[in-house]
């Protein structure tokens, strides 16, 4: 377990700069703006002739909300009441798995689903089952797949529920952010704590095996009183898994962040703050998986972390290691065969596009040799706490000390603050280096702005 107490306020001054979160590498900032069609077809038939094609995973993204949170920093598209929209983005939906499921041996089970958003059940019960049957009826889904939707708890519904469970469901990721209302207030998310519980019981009832919450800290109006409360309040809930994210503050992404810019906490409030969380939920009983996860013990990303089958890729950390990711849906994301493609973020480019039966690439990639070395290597540290140089140096044909020579001077550093321990045979964090994962995976980064280049990613901690 963390003892919180090595964990010093100076740490922190010293190590929260900006950096990846690393669910990709290279980063998608980096990727190139001319991906074709045909280029991605290329790789999905890559990934079909592989020597042990890979089983996949899948995302979809709903992009809609009715209301927009200020604190958010996704794509989403605000249209109130009005749905008008909703019915045709279910038809580019269907259109674009025929035109994957089409190039996508239907071999290859299936393994994870999940609705992410926006706000998923902005959709309708009739709508999102028009989906998931469209998407069986095209690919070949395990029976054990892992099959997950995020929640926006001020609009879900009985019935949203019900077609979730029917539709084989088995995942709830619920959207808490902070229960006090004065935050609640300042960031446009009024859902009290009430209504959470309400929900959580019913999700249990419907046969919902498990359930995330997500928190954010560093949000305005936060203190240590109201989170702390917060983290309590959570603990009554008993949610399966738990994200702690920090709150991304990228106002040159998204203006209207700098609406509620007026209670923005230091970096030493924020921390403090996210040590309240690290402390609460593992004196608690639940597992650190890493940087801002959590899970109950019995919870199969405690298993995964254990038994080397934790992953990381555009869903955060995930239990499935070793698939292929289809994304589905604007701006989605798919990493295939060494490569990643991402949709247009235009609405209309996106739906006119599909109707004439081909996606539109906002931008993708295609990684070569060091890519794949780097990426190796900082999946293992963000996933599986160490890397062994010799499965690498076996794998790659390299030799690891003289190939990443300057990345080791770097960690050297970290190794004097207590964040890493190095031998000739691992690299590995210690415990209180898992809290660092992002700057200790940084080493191992060819892409990092220089000093006095524009910076383009959130801070690590």
């Amino acid at each position: 377990m963390i003892d919180i107490k090595n964990i010093s306020l100076d740490l922190l001054e010293k190590y929260d700069v900006q950096g990846p979160r690393y669910t990709s590498y290279p980063p998608a900032p980096l990727w190139k703006q001319d991906m074709s069609p045909g280029a991605y077809e290329d790789l999905l038939i890559k990934s079909n002739q592989a020597p042990h094609p890979r089983p996949l995973s899948i995302y979809i993204h709903l992009p809609f909300c009715e209301n927009l949170c200020l604190f958010c920093a996704c794509t989403s598209i605000i249209t109130g009441r009005n749905h008008k929209f909703e019915s045709p983005y279910a038809v580019a939906l269907l259109r674009e798995m025929e035109w994957l499921a089409a190039r996508v041996d239907r071999s290859r089970p299936i393994h994870q689903i999940h609705l992410g958003g926006g706000t998923p059940n902005y959709f309708s019960p009739s709508n999102l089952e028009k989906i998931i049957s469209k998407l069986r009826t095209s690919f070949r889904i395990a029976p054990e797949a892992e099959i997950g939707a995020e929640i926006d708890p001020r609009t879900v519904t009985g019935a949203h529920l019900g077609a979730l469970r029917d539709l084989g469901f088995n995942r709830l990721s619920f959207g808490i952010q902070d229960f006090d209302p004065h935050v609640q207030q300042k960031i446009r998310r009024v859902q009290p704590f009430p209504m959470i519980q309400d929900l959580v019981d019913r999700a249990r009832g419907e046969g919902f095996a498990s359930i995330n919450f997500d928190l954010v800290y560093g949000l305005p109006g936060q203190t240590e009183k109201t989170f702390q409360k917060t983290v309590e309040e959570v603990l009554t809930l008993a949610p399966d898994r738990l994200a702690v994210y920090s709150y991304a503050y990228v106002p040159w992404m998204k203006k209207y962040q700098e609406k509620i810019n007026d209670g923005q906490l230091s970096g030493r409030e924020k921390f403090k703050l996210f040590l309240l969380a690290l402390e609460g939920f593992t004196q608690a009983g639940y597992q650190y998986i890493g940087m801002d996860h959590f899970a109950k013990p019995n919870d199969e990303l405690s298993w995964a972390r254990v038994n080397g089958t934790l992953w990381r890729n555009f869903q955060g950390y995930t239990t499935k290691a070793g698939t292929d990711l289809l994304g589905l849906g604007l701006s989605a994301i798919s990493q295939v065969a060494g490569g990643f493609a991402q949709n247009t973020r235009k609405l209309f480019t996106y739906q006119e596009s599909l109707n004439r039966g081909v996606p539109v690439l906002a931008k993708g990639y295609f990684s070569n040799n060091d890519d794949f070395i780097r990426s190796r290597v900082i999946q293992r540290i963000m996933c599986q706490a160490g890397v062994d140089k010799h499965l690498v140096e076996s794998e790659f044909g390299i030799s690891f000390d003289e190939y990443f020579a300057v990345a080791l001077q770097q960690l050297a550093d970290l190794q004097e603050d207590g964040l890493v321990k190095l031998t000739p045979e691992e690299i590995r964090p210690t415990e209180t280096g898992r809290v660092f994962l992002r700057n200790l995976a940084m080493a191992f980064d060819a892409y990092l702005p220089q000093k006095g280049e524009k910076q383009i990613y959130s801070r690590t901690v």
